[in-house]
């Protein structure tokens, strides 16, 4: 093999070392404001569990945000994901790896049983692969069959760097201002059938990209 290939090897394990301490570096220089946060903030300051939900294209934050608070996190068996789990085992989060395509069953079923245990959990929602900004059904209903209440959190940047991705990433340039604004507690029923289900999965997307559109207001 050639040297450039065991150079690109190096560089490749050298990035992913140092890839956890840089962005931690990034996040520390934000300035966060949060929004509507009170409901999540009475829940959390008495123990409850709760599932948290954010577009991927914007998960940054909220990952940085969320860590060292004994969260469960739902993360792809990919190379992206590989990154994302070193990260956040760096964040203390309890990584559960798993996607529609990959582990995606026992992924989902550990996630139940985590919520079930009461566990808290946060999930990128319309990860790993999109469609952009389309709810997948995986956060409404743990949430729905474990009684555990959802909070959903829009997230916005001032100023950032958006990568040509299917979720068009963004990454927060240094220093700048954060929006986080989170929805009211949402409760479902555990009676609700797949027809209920459907069309509130549908309603809490709507309720997510409403959220969005008021992040992004500075």
């Amino acid at each position: 093999m050639s040297k450039n290939y065991f150079g690109n090897k190096i560089l490749q394990k050298l990035g992913f070392i140092l890839l956890p301490t840089l962005i931690t570096v990034l996040c520390r220089t934000l300035k966060v404001n949060e929004k509507n946060s009170e409901s999540f903030y009475e829940l959390f300051s008495r123990g409850e569990n709760f599932v948290l939900a954010f577009w991927h294209g914007m998960m940054i934050v909220p990952w940085y945000y969320f860590r060292n608070k004994n969260i469960s996190a739902l993360i792809s068996k990919s190379r992206d994901g590989d990154i994302l789990s070193n990260l956040l085992d760096k964040w203390n989060y309890k990584v559960v790896r798993g996607s529609s395509n990959n582990g995606g069953k026992e992924a989902f079923n550990q996630m139940i049983e985590l919520a079930a245990s009461k566990n808290s959990l946060a999930i990128t929602v319309d990860g790993p692969k999109g469609p952009i900004n389309k709810m997948k059904a995986g956060a409404v209903v743990i949430s729905q069959r474990t009684n555990t209440p959802l909070f959903l959190i829009g997230v916005s940047y001032k100023k950032y760097f958006e990568l040509n991705s299917w979720d068009k990433f963004r990454i927060p340039k240094p220093f700048s201002e954060v929006n986080l604004v989170f929805s009211d507690r949402i409760n479902f029923e555990k009676s609700d059938g797949k027809e209920v289900i459907d069309i509130k999965i549908t309603d809490t997307e709507n309720m997510l990209n409403e959220l969005q559109k008021k992040a992004e207001i500075f």
